[in-house]
């Protein structure tokens, strides 16, 4: 790594300055879309030139020809890891941290899919859907519930969810659901 340490970002700030989560660009790094350099320690370090490169081939103009999947769910780390995941898959991928912003969200541009947590202060998930078919249309934009605390998909499919996944869930699940309902 050469001496000019200005030139050269950690996780966190290579992730801040590609405005993605870390867990995003760890796995880019993973599959080789950003080129990384490991430090004696292990820890990851990107070159700002090499971050410039990967935005004007791949920046939000080229990462938004996929399906957009919108994930509303309160808790900000499994938006990370479930968008990590798709944008990987090729979907584009917007987050709301609440029913109320995945709402806002819609209005600006509304998704091929939403994925959305059944459990969230204020307003859930139920009283989301039920908003989203009131403005949209009850078959306008396929959604998948998700929850820890529903066990029946049944109860997401009489709200009009085309599909519900229980939390913990395993990613690949959620990809496969995710692309039977709006493929690649």
């Amino acid at each position: 790594m050469p001496a000019e340490s200005a030139d050269w970002l950690t996780l966190g700030a290579a992730a801040k300055y590609l405005g993605v989560a870390q867990s995003t660009i760890r796995k880019w790094s993973d599959v080789g879309r950003v080129p990384t350099f490991y430090t004696p320690g292990g820890h990851r370090r990107y070159r700002r030139r090499d971050l410039d490169a990967f935005l004007e081939r791949s920046g939000p103009a080229a990462t938004s020809t996929g399906p957009l999947v919108l994930i509303v769910d309160d808790d900000e780390r499994l938006r990370h890891y479930v968008r990590a995941n798709l944008e990987l898959e090729g979907y584009s991928v917007r987050e709301a941290a609440s029913a109320e912003a995945g709402l806002e969200a819609l209005e600006d541009q509304a998704p091929d899919l939403i994925l959305l947590d059944v459990m969230m202060p204020k307003v859930d998930g139920w009283e989301m859907l039920r908003r989203v078919r009131e403005r949209h249309g009850v078959d306008s934009i396929p959604v998948i519930m998700f929850s820890g605390k529903v066990d029946s998909p049944e109860e997401a499919e009489a709200h009009g969810a085309q599909g519900f996944i229980g939390k913990p869930f395993d990613p690949q699940q959620l990809i496969e659901s995710t692309k039977q309902l709006v493929p690649v």
